[in-house]
């Protein structure tokens, strides 16, 4: 039997394209697999992708998403179309997996928002059928179930959807309108989110699948987080175990270490930005504030005040150290259940205390843990712990080899 690792591995392996298969086996991260095989992942998929599915005793086997028929391009942004029908909730059937039920926010987001410029209509023209690298399918709305909604962000909403070909891919489909994005003025800012995240690929990274567009909206194909935000993880718990804390710091570290070789410096490391997929692993998500630098220096003053290190403070330069200080901010709210610098006095008080680097530990945390968030934390950004040291630390491995001793899954 397969181990739950294995599992997850074979899912985030799958890719949702339209190249046609004329060989007789699918094309996956460059290795020719028989399609009995890519079979036995879509089971997989379908058995995993969302909580408590039915999984019918024989379900017969079905044609790859890889392989069906060109849909109609989206609408254009400069030319009117005629108003599309309203997004039909899914109906599940014993062949399906329940995806909840749509609410209806498409259509009433829709009636609230007008149609953006043609300059910027230009910017957000956004379709990954017609990108100059790995290019996908053509996709629109009308290729989707909706379920329930996942969240809303500044920009729009995100929702849980299937494909309506099979396999029926389980996706988080973020959807932003134009006409806000226009107004504050962030059209570089999203084609930039989308054009660092469309080419990671990392277990703890969050998969971007593809994107499109219509006359008002951009919306995004994500991977399906199954677990949801680890912020309202802790918000429930209100701190986190050492086990626990260590194994997301050990993924988090891993992740940054992948992120920083690619010269993407993420910026807006914080709860509300990372994700749990369906095993509970982290997910870094919301790569809005991400930069790709290859000069590795930064002056733009942006993420969370209580995660901003002191050189972005005091308006100075930055680096990939930035990703560093955000991860000992991290750890200790992961273990406290509040950042150390945080004061509820206000911005200027958060500010000084960022500053001076004043902060304190409760007597639960453990020496090890201390040391780790205390080298994390330094004011000179060149003397903060390399991200491949901070791999080493014995906080980190000592839970990690636990963890692997027990066979545990989840942390606890």
């Amino acid at each position: 039997m397969a181990s739950i690792n294995s599992v997850t591995r074979q899912i985030a392996a799958l890719e949702i394209s339209s190249k046609p298969n004329t060989t007789g086996t699918t094309r996956t991260n460059g290795h020719q697999k028989k399609s009995s095989q890519e079979v036995n992942k879509i089971k997989l998929l379908n058995k995993l992708a969302a909580p408590n599915p039915f999984i019918p005793a024989h379900s017969k086997s079905s044609s790859s998403v890889m392989t069906t028929k060109q849909q109609s391009r989206p609408p254009s942004p400069t030319k009117p179309q005629p108003k599309a029908k309203p997004v039909q909730p899914a109906q599940p059937t014993e062949r399906t997996i329940d995806i909840g039920k749509y609410d209806g926010g498409f259509e009433n987001d829709e009636r609230m928002r007008g149609v953006v410029s043609s300059e910027a209509a230009r910017e957000l023209a956004l379709d990954s059928s017609t990108s100059g690298s790995n290019p996908t399918r053509e996709w629109s709305l009308c290729d989707f179930d909706i379920g329930r909604p996942l969240g809303k962000g500044k920009f729009g909403r995100v929702y849980m959807v299937r494909t309506k070909e099979e396999p029926h891919f389980i996706l988080a489909l973020k959807c932003l309108y134009k006409k806000e994005i226009s107004d504050s003025r962030c059209e570089k800012q999203v084609r930039r989110e989308i054009e660092i995240q469309k080419n990671l690929r990392h277990p703890n990274v969050l998969r971007m699948y593809g994107y499109f567009h219509d006359e008002q909206r951009v919306f995004l194909m994500l991977e399906f987080a199954g677990m949801g935000e680890i912020y309202k993880q802790l918000c429930k718990h209100g701190r986190f175990s050492d086990r626990r804390s260590s194994r997301y710091i050990d993924q988090m570290s891993d992740a940054l270490l992948y992120l920083h070789s690619k010269h993407v410096i993420h910026r807006d490391i914080k709860p509300e930005n990372l994700l749990l997929g369906l095993n509970g692993e982290l997910k870094i998500a919301d790569f809005g504030w991400s930069v790709h630098a290859p000069s590795n220096r930064r002056r733009t003053v942006c993420g969370t005040l209580d995660y901003l290190p002191p050189e972005m403070v005091r308006e100075r330069p930055h680096d990939a150290s930035v990703d560093l200080w955000a991860l000992g901010i991290l750890t200790y709210e992961f273990l406290v259940g509040n950042p150390p610098f945080e004061d509820l006095r206000g911005v200027a008080a958060t500010q000084d205390k960022i500053k001076a680097g004043r902060y304190s530990f409760p007597s639960h945390v453990s020496a090890e843990a201390r040391d780790l968030i205390f080298k994390l934390l330094q004011q000179d950004p060149e003397k903060r712990l390399p991200l491949p040291e901070v791999r080493k630390h014995p906080w980190l491995v000592k839970w990690r080899q636990r963890s692997e001793g027990s066979g545990a899954g989840n942390a606890s």
